[in-house]
């Protein structure tokens, strides 16, 4: 199945957006109640846009529990900025699409970060060593070993325990540290530990398999 690039995605929103003409006044004055601090002003208008949204964030993230948040992010920006809403420069739903397309692009951004972090991670548990970044940009062979690394994690991963993949997910995905994962999901911290020791092990020991059959 074809996937939708990100630009192809917010073309498709764009093209049906109201110009500010065409904009029903209702939004414009749930901005200026907004901005005056209704908070029932901002949940009409994510009653109003919020699936739209949330449909771009989607598109976008390919993950429905990211797309919730970052909506969430941008209607609580959306908020925050209410007061500097200029209806000369668009309507309010072309503000609301750029505000989630850009928290939708900062986190895959961030995605990509972390999952270069757990890349290195898991070699270093593999190999004993960590290689330098700016090695594998000189050398073609060593950015196909790299990508293909990328790809071994990224299977081992997915076939984790789903207790354990969601601990390392949360701390190289979302960059929370061991005590804040025991937090968000009411574990003792030792549990968390120990989840996390026996998840990179896993890792460690499959990229130690792979890596022995690729030189076979």
């Amino acid at each position: 199945m074809l996937e939708t690039t990100p630009c192809e995605v917010d073309a498709s929103f764009l093209k049906g957006m109201a110009s500010p003409k065409q904009e029903a006044p209702a939004d414009s004055g749930l901005i200026e109640r907004m901005a005056a601090g209704d908070e029932r002003a901002l949940g009409a208008l994510y009653d109003r846009h919020g699936a739209v949204a949330y449909s771009l964030a989607r598109g976008i993230l390919k993950n429905a529990a990211d797309a919730e948040e970052v909506v969430a992010d941008a209607f609580v920006q959306a908020w925050r900025t209410a007061a500097g809403f200029e209806s000369s420069r668009g309507s309010v739903l072309a503000w609301l699409i750029t505000i989630t397309r850009s928290r939708a692009l900062d986190r895959v951004r961030s995605r990509h970060r972390h999952a270069k972090a757990l890349e290195r991670a898991a070699l270093q548990e593999a190999t004993g060593f960590a290689l330098a970044p700016a090695i594998a940009g000189r050398e073609p062979e060593r950015a196909v070993e790299q990508e293909q690394m990328s790809q071994r994690v990224s299977r081992t991963l997915a076939e984790l325990p789903e207790p354990q993949r969601r601990v390392i997910e949360l701390a190289y995905f979302q960059g929370m540290s061991q005590s804040e994962i025991a937090e968000a999901l009411g574990e003792p911290l030792g549990t968390i530990k120990t989840r996390m020791r026996t998840g990179m092990e896993k890792l460690r020991l499959a990229l130690r398999g792979s890596d022995s059959e690729g030189r076979r």
